[in-house]
């Protein structure tokens, strides 16, 4: 697992005031994820199965999410398509690659969100830990 905190994203604020945005076409990976971000007190917790819902929730939101979680590889529009096009969005929070899969795609997916401008605070390899989460979001 690779950490490449920003400082000061999370230190900022409590817990339970950030909110993240959660995409995995894994619906139990969703569940995971947002019962270890409720351990460590983010209560706001919205979640999508791929790419294009992840985007559609992104526009829906009253304001842009502190951070996002990200599944690299998803059918339809993966990780790395989703990456791309946060991008465009100028996205300024956190995001947090995982991959259960592949790690030499996890890495190039890192390489290809810092090059497009995004603020990468891991890229994790799943399945997903409460204290790799906590680094991650400097919550610790």
């Amino acid at each position: 697992m690779t950490y490449l905190n920003q400082p000061g994203l999370a230190q900022k604020t409590s817990p339970a005031s950030l909110s993240v945005l959660a995409i995995d076409d894994d619906e139990i990976v969703l569940d995971i994820v947002q019962e270890l971000l409720m351990q460590l007190g983010i209560t706001q917790v919205q979640t999508a199965g791929d790419g294009h819902a992840g985007l559609r929730a992104l526009c829906s939101m009253a304001r842009a999410p502190d951070f996002v979680i990200v599944d690299v590889f998803m059918p339809d529009m993966d990780g790395i398509e989703f990456l791309k096009e946060l991008a465009k969005t100028d996205y300024q929070g956190g995001v947090i690659l995982a991959s259960g899969s592949d790690v030499q795609l996890l890495q190039t997916a890192q390489k290809l969100a810092i090059a497009n401008g995004l603020n990468i605070c891991a890229a994790l390899v799943k399945p997903l830990h409460r204290e790799d989460l906590a680094q991650a979001l400097a919550l610790r």
